[in-house]
């Protein structure tokens, strides 16, 4: 997985990952205990929590990395796949509330240093 930082309007969301491997995605979060940041699953439509140990905040992003939708996910769940998704942004639950993270928002990322 490759280190990024999460924008938004130029602003710094957080720290991230990009999971680009069929390995990377598929082993997502799980067994951490807590996550400090954002996982961003590309080529993902849809998640599950299985194996995970906390809720997240769970972010549908068009091709554009554009939000279209979003959900709290608790553990042993699924989210199924929304309409014009392409990739799927994931962190620990209470994130998107503290970025504000909505539908519409256009993520960017950025290689870290």
């Amino acid at each position: 997985m490759r280190t990024v930082w999460l924008l938004r309007g130029g602003d710094v969301l957080a720290s991230g990952e990009v999971a680009e491997s069929v390995l990377d995605r598929a082993r997502g979060l799980v067994g951490h205990k807590q996550y400090d940041g954002a996982l961003l699953l590309m080529r993902t439509r849809s998640v599950h929590t299985a194996g995970i140990r906390f809720p997240v905040d769970v972010a549908f992003l068009d091709k554009e990395l554009q939000v279209v939708a979003t959900t709290r996910l608790r553990a042993w769940s699924i989210a199924l796949p929304r309409r014009g998704t392409t990739h799927v942004l994931e962190a620990q639950a209470g994130a998107f509330e503290r970025w504000r993270l909505k539908p519409g928002d256009q993520i960017e990322i950025r290689e870290t240093a």
